[in-house]
């Protein structure tokens, strides 16, 4: 999956209607609700919630979620802060890991809607 395709262009631009209809000051659950909706709208499969595995030496060590899953292929991260730090991007970066999932879209929902694409290997 490239960084740029069709997919993940579809799901950036609902993610747009939404921060365009709400504006900003909503919690991140929210815009996820939100989000959700609009992307079911679109014919996507949306999973909220994904649970994700942490396996170390064949142990399972850890267990999180990610907000969403688009087709199987998008891991999607939202949040609804001031603005971006390198935790979101770690924390996201780690989902992709834990996963084997090509891309992660990471949107915050703060001031105005800010768009992270983050791809195996960056």
């Amino acid at each position: 999956m490239q960084e740029n395709d069709p997919l993940t262009e579809r799901v950036i631009g609902c993610a747009l209607r939404v921060a365009n209809v709400l504006g900003h000051g909503f919690l991140e659950k929210v815009y996820e609700n939100a989000l959700v909706h609009e992307l079911r709208k679109a014919g996507l499969d949306v999973v909220q919630q994904h649970g994700l595995e942490v396996h170390y030496d064949g142990v399972l060590v850890g267990e999180f979620q990610v907000d969403l899953l688009v087709n199987g292929q998008v891991l999607v991260e939202l949040k609804a802060v001031a603005g971006l730090q390198d935790a979101y991007v770690a924390q996201s970066l780690n989902y992709l890991k834990a996963s084997g999932k090509p891309i992660c879209l990471l949107f915050n929902f703060g001031r105005s809607l800010q768009v992270r694409r983050l791809v195996v290997g960056n």
